[in-house]
């Protein structure tokens, strides 16, 4: 179990090869099961292996993207290459998986404090689930890659699938069959952190 954690990667190229429906109940299932405040299971996933939906979505996420590096001052060939890049990921994987959150069955609060923790804690569960997720990919032999892209364009992706507007969209992960295998990223030492009774012990 440990090596499975430790030799999971984060891939961004993939083979044209096709994943089945049934590798993609089994991830969903073990998503499925994982933890969730107050067992809310507040996830919602949409899966995506038509082609063109694919790009109607990345173009338009990308086309947000643009417009945010264009206040930033990023310059106008830097943007489109940017853009391109991301298009063309998100396009050339084989499946594309939106995560989103749902609060309907989540406590509800009359004061904004409690709101604030409440969707905090959905937002950890939905977290929860694409950990597995990637997990149950890795071990059905697939590739993954966790982006956090919806968050800054979540009417866009509204938008394109339909999503209503009770719904956050939260993520997005690519899966595929792996055309190379990334070096292990680096890792910070257990020492910088985790502390003992107190912090920095």
């Amino acid at each position: 179990m440990l090596n499975l954690f430790k030799n999971r990667r984060s891939i961004h190229e993939y083979s044209p090869k096709q994943v089945t429906n049934n590798i993609l109940y089994q991830i969903f299932e073990v998503a499925r099961w994982a933890p969730s405040a107050h067992n809310a299971q507040p996830w919602r996933f949409i899966f995506i292996r038509d082609p063109a939906t694919k790009r109607k979505l990345a173009e338009a996420m990308a086309n947000r993207w643009n417009q945010d590096m264009r206040k930033n001052g990023v310059s106008h060939m830097n943007r489109e290459s940017l853009t391109k890049a991301s298009i063309e990921r998100f396009t050339n994987a084989p499946i594309l998986v939106i995560a989103c959150l749902t609060m309907e069955d989540m406590d509800a609060y009359p004061d904004r404090r409690r709101q604030k923790i409440e969707h905090a804690l959905a937002v950890q569960s939905v977290a929860a689930a694409i950990e597995n997720m990637l997990l149950a990919a890795h071990v059905q032999g697939l590739g993954a890659c966790w982006f956090c892209a919806p968050l800054f364009c979540q009417d866009e992706v509204r938008r394109v699938l339909g999503i209503p507007r009770s719904v956050d969209p939260q993520a997005l992960i690519t899966l595929g069959y792996a055309t190379s295998e990334p070096e292990p990223p680096p890792r910070k030492p257990l020492r910088n952190m985790v502390y003992q009774n107190r912090w920095g012990e």
